[in-house]
């Protein structure tokens, strides 16, 4: 018997994680990650398997195992930027022959006898979390904080209480398998999917998944309104839409901050921001305050903490002395006005050293974790305003990939290369790209098409 309320996991290390959860074992859930499977049916999956090694691979279909589950082909998926935490082995808890992926859409191919908002054949996104609809939280509409679903009593340990279960984020998250398949189990599924209309391609509508509420969350969690500034570290997917939505927001100014040249020309010659290149301006506080000498309104932390600049954090990352750099908050810390605001959307995992605590208080900063979005909280309102044109996700949509090229696809997303930025990969039950989408690349066959975004 492990007598729990003295428990402290033995490090944080992937192993250590999976052995602090079996000594504790499981927290209570309200559904199961170890689903039924159909009688001799296969389907192509993307598994993890170590660092760097993520790998295409057969696996079994999902059963209706529970009367609010619906089963869904995949039309469309894709990879996140905070997939490469996975990629790179940083999130706790990852097993080998997990199944990857948050970010998926489809057509219902089967319901459980408790379902009543989807029916077979029905077009559906779904959530990246898995909410159960009934708890405090979900009722509140904080569908990211479901109380119900997330078996990890190690993130329970380490944070006090846990998230809601995410689909293919590791056991951290739950140990639900993800949407980098052909064929994806959805418990809750009244609750943790959305029916698409004809009006709306996959292509913008997969976004609804993950990116589009996440953006949108972190510009609510940020307090930007009409008239005041605001920077954000970060041009990846999360940051680039959290830009358009501060423009659509009309804030008085926007910077965007990053060293990937294509990704800055899109955000100052689509969206309309000002940019900062850090390899060119090593003093982005300074580079800030020529902009706004008051320092900005708002900031967005949307670069992610494996991304370190200076040899201190690089060598206490590597050596296991932090998990988490601060460097990027220290630099909102100092950028933002007095009595300002910061949302980290970043997906921040553990500790951190060198944090500028003074700056906080001093200032009066509101410094503020996003969590992971909400999205059932969202959905509809953004669903409406793509729906009607007034926000297009596929501005940062740049190639189009199939299923069985996502080991490939990890590679070179991991690497920034050939303007690969926001994905969108194909099934067999996909139609042809919706017009004026990438049409299909391989990386295979070294036919990669131009980029839409550059």
């Amino acid at each position: 018997m492990v007598d729990k309320s003295n428990f402290t996991p033995p490090g944080i290390t992937t192993t250590a994680a999976n052995q602090a959860q079996k000594a504790m074992g499981d927290r209570p859930t309200t559904t199961t990650n170890e689903p039924n499977f159909r009688d001799g049916e296969s389907q192509l999956t993307l598994q993890w398997y170590g660092n760097k090694d993520v790998r295409v691979k057969e696996s079994g279909v999902p059963a209706i195992t529970e009367p609010t589950d619906v089963i869904v082909k995949v039309t469309g998926t894709t990879v996140c930027g905070s997939d490469l935490h996975l990629y790179h082995k940083e999130i706790m808890q990852l097993q080998r022959g997990d199944i990857l992926g948050h970010e998926w859409m489809g057509i219902v191919d089967e319901v459980g006898s408790a379902i009543t908002n989807v029916k077979k054949g029905d077009r559906v996104v779904a959530s990246f979390q898995i909410a159960c609809g009934t708890c405090k939280f979900c009722k509140e509409g904080l569908s990211s904080m479901c109380d119900k679903t997330n078996s990890s009593s190690v993130q329970e340990k380490l944070y006090g209480k846990p998230f809601a279960g995410l689909f293919g984020y590791s056991h951290f998250a739950g140990g639900f398998a993800g949407g980098q398949a052909e064929w994806v189990r959805c418990p809750y599924g009244d609750t943790n999917l959305l029916k698409i209309p004809d009006s709306v391609p996959d292509e913008k509508a997969l976004y609804l998944s993950d990116i589009i509420p996440t953006s949108y969350h972190s510009t609510v969690c940020a307090d930007v309104k009409e008239g005041k500034s605001v920077a954000i570290w970060g041009a990846g997917p999360i940051g680039l839409l959290a830009a358009k939505w501060c423009k659509l927001a009309k804030a008085s100014r926007v910077i965007v901050i990053d060293n990937v040249p294509e990704r800055l020309a899109l955000a100052r010659d689509t969206i309309g921001t000002d940019v900062i290149n850090f390899d060119e301006e090593k003093d982005v506080v300074s580079a800030i305050y020529k902009l706004e000498p008051d320092g900005v309104d708002c900031g967005i932390d949307a670069a992610a903490f494996r991304y370190t600049k200076g040899i201190l954090h690089t060598v206490q990352r590597a050596v296991g002395l932090e998990t988490d750099s601060s460097e990027i908050v220290n630099e909102a810390l100092r950028a933002v006005r007095k009595f300002g605001t910061i949302s980290l959307v970043a997906d921040y995992a553990a500790l951190t050293n060198q944090f500028l605590i003074g700056a906080l208080m001093e200032k009066g900063i509101t410094l503020r974790g996003t969590g992971q979005a909400p999205v059932q909280k969202y959905w509809h309102e953004l669903l409406e305003k793509i729906e009607s044109g007034e926000f297009d996700p596929t501005i940062i949509l740049s190639h189009r990939f199939s299923i069985e090229e996502f080991s490939e696809l990890y590679e070179a997303f991991d690497k920034k290369e050939m303007g690969i930025m926001k994905t969108f990969v194909q099934t067999k039950f996909s139609g042809p790209p919706a017009p004026g989408t990438p049409p299909l690349s391989s990386l295979r066959a070294k036919d990669v098409k131009p980029s839409a975004v550059v």
